[in-house]
């Protein structure tokens, strides 16, 4: 018979805080970094995925249709996810990928709570803005200088070029929000392509 020391046994990880605000804010930049990101057909935006969700004729008319009472927290979903193939494709050319913090890549941890955040708001608030109310600068409209100088408005942000994005130049800042401010930040100048801001994590 095999027994077990209990008391010996390793106690689970357990995961350490991360604010609501932090959380929030991370997704609120993720959400309005994809929007802006689409290439739309009535409301041409940035082009760096080849979608139009966010639109009144595109996504929109079609999630009203089919989620009558979801489709806009629906249509945030799909573009967000189409954001984050891309920027997953591209951290995938990189050597060790998994030390690279992207925008969509903050490691398993984090990405499972702003999952589990975004799941949330979802379930309980019905309008995104009132959720997360800095979503508003969607609903004003597409303005690329409004865009620009909205990521400019974050930290400042020194990086370098690599073969698959801008690598940001300093220590990885300790918190969720500082660490997203500054990837929004390094999105500026806008370039034609995604240029993948991120940090790589030392060995």
């Amino acid at each position: 018979m095999i027994l077990f020391n209990f008391e010996n046994t390793p106690a689970p990880a357990r995961r350490g805080p991360i604010p609501r605000s932090d959380l929030d804010f991370a997704l609120t930049a993720q959400i309005i970094v994809a929007w802006a990101g689409e290439k739309g057909e009535e409301d041409p935006r940035l082009g760096w995925w080849p979608t139009d969700l966010v639109s009144e004729f595109g996504g929109r008319d079609l999630f009203q249709r089919l989620l009558p009472n979801t489709w806009q927290w629906a249509t945030l979903v799909a573009v967000r996810e189409a954001a984050r193939r891309k920027d997953q494709a591209l951290r995938a050319q990189a050597h060790d990928p998994d030390r690279i913090v992207s925008l969509y890549h903050f490691g398993f941890d984090v990405d499972e709570r702003i999952d589990e955040r975004f799941r949330d708001l979802r379930a309980t608030v019905p309008q995104p803005s009132t959720a997360l109310p800095d979503l508003s600068f969607i609903d004003e409209g597409w303005n690329r200088t409004r865009f620009r100088e909205w990521t400019e408005g974050h930290k400042a942000a020194e990086f370098s070029g690599t073969s698959i994005g801008r690598q940001l130049v300093g220590e990885i800042p300790g918190t969720l929000q500082g660490r997203a401010q500054k990837l929004v930040a390094a999105l500026s100048p806008l370039a034609d392509q995604y240029p993948l801001p991120h940090f790589r994590r030392p060995r």
